[in-house]
């Protein structure tokens, strides 16, 4: 498993973050979070949700939760939990400690077993009850370098960057807010079993006009199909 330095990456979602952050107003509803885990598995059933009256939209920032949904989470490691499991599909996976960045945002690092690879999720807190919401994710072993983080994206997107994984396959998907299945859906091939190699493709999605979503890069088990790990870029359509 290779593990490279993610600075750069935070940090150029968190400067296009930062001037979008103090426009939005963050609420919630009565649903119940993803709960945070009080040791290495993700097994506490605290909650972690803050409740108002109305959901609102977030202005493409945050990949999740959903900003026209109810769930908010009031603790980083519960949000990335629920971003492990619920948005990119996550089996019972093993999630770690909160690592703090500057004073709103931080990193956790999510794995599908103890010593499986690991996916670092991106929180931050938006809004004026300070919410913490996912803004990315990234792998050592997925490291797309287009599209970029909140690019204005069109059909049919180009997917580069480099990888490794089991016979060079990297699953990809294209999700647009608001809805449970994905536009569209493929794969990219780089290097292979622990060999890091370029990858480029392009993947044709019908328009889903005006608005945000993501592009969720992952691999799977070859032995059960589960997900091993991701990197998920928050995108805009045009």
């Amino acid at each position: 498993m290779f593990r490279q330095p993610r600075t750069w990456i935070i940090g150029a979602i968190l400067v296009v973050v930062a001037g979008i952050a103090a426009t939005l107003i963050v609420t919630s509803g009565d649903e119940r979070a993803a709960p945070p885990p009080t040791t290495s598995s993700s097994t506490s059933t605290s909650s972690s949700t803050t409740t108002t009256s109305t959901p609102v939209d977030n202005s493409g920032a945050a990949v999740f939760p959903a900003a026209t949904g109810t769930t908010r989470y009031t603790d980083p490691i519960a949000a990335a939990n629920g971003f492990a499991t619920t948005y990119v599909g996550f089996v019972d996976p093993f999630v770690g400690t909160f690592r703090q960045g500057d004073a709103r945002s931080g990193e956790v690092d999510v794995q599908p077993f103890a010593d499986g690879p690991v996916t670092t999720v991106f929180v931050r807190q938006l809004g004026p009850d300070d919410s913490w919401w996912v803004i990315g994710a990234a792998t050592a072993n997925i490291a797309a370098s287009e599209p970029a983080a909140l690019a204005s994206i069109t059909s049919p997107v180009t997917l580069a960057g480099t990888s490794t994984a089991f016979e060079g396959t990297v699953q990809v998907q294209v999700r647009v807010d608001g809805r449970a299945e994905p536009l569209a859906t493929g794969f990219v091939t780089g290097g292979a079993n622990g060999e890091i190699g370029p990858f480029q493709s392009t993947l044709a999605f019908p328009p889903p006009g005006a608005g945000a979503g993501s592009v969720v890069f992952f691999t799977v088990s070859a032995e059960n199909g589960s997900i091993l790990e991701a990197a998920v870029v928050r995108v805009r359509f045009t």
